[in-house]
C-alpha cells in the first residue's frame, strides 16, 4: 500500500496517454513519416516540462516525498548512445511503440504489443548480458 500513489499516477499517464493518441501505432508512424507535426510537438512539450522540472528542482531543492535529496549526475558520453539510440528509434518505427505508451498500448487491448514488449525484455535482458563486453 505504501507505494499506492506510483501506480496512480501510472493509471493516470496511461489515461493521458490513450486520450492524447500518444498510443497510436498511426500517430506514430506519421511522426516517422514526417507527416505530422502532432507527436513531434508532443515529445517537445516533455521535454520541456522535463527541462523547467529539472531546473526547479535544483533551484528549490526539492526532495522526493520520502525526503531523499535529488541529484543529478552527469554521465559521460560514448559512441554507444548513438548506436543505441539508432536500435532504440529503427524498434520504435517497426513496432510502433516505445517503452511509455507499451503498457498503455497492451491495457487499451492491442494484444499484438505483447510481442513488442517480450522484444523490450528480451533486449534489455541481452544489453545487460552484454553490457560489460560493449565498447566505451
Amino acid at each position: 500500500m505504501k507505494n499506492i500513489k506510483y501506480l496512480i499516477v501510472g493509471i493516470a499517464f496511461g489515461i493521458v496517454f490513450v486520450k492524447a493518441e500518444i498510443i497510436s501505432w498511426f500517430r506514430i508512424q506519421e511522426m516517422f513519416r514526417l507527416q505530422s507535426f502532432f507527436m513531434y510537438g508532443v515529445i517537445g512539450t516533455a521535454v520541456m516540462v522535463g527541462m523547467l522540472s529539472v531546473f526547479l528542482i535544483k533551484k528549490f531543492n526539492i526532495k522526493t516525498l520520502d525526503g531523499e535529496v535529488i541529484t543529478f549526475e552527469d554521465k559521460p558520453f560514448n559512441k554507444g548512445l548513438i548506436y543505441g539510440g539508432l536500435i532504440f528509434g529503427i524498434g520504435w518505427a517497426i513496432t510502433g511503440a516505445c517503452p511509455g505508451p507499451l503498457f498503455a498500448q497492451i491495457g487499451s487491448g492491442y494484444m499484438v504489443v505483447i510481442v513488442t514488449f517480450a522484444s523490450a525484455l528480451a533486449g534489455t535482458w541481452v544489453y545487460g548480458y552484454l553490457k560489460e563486453k560493449l565498447p566505451h
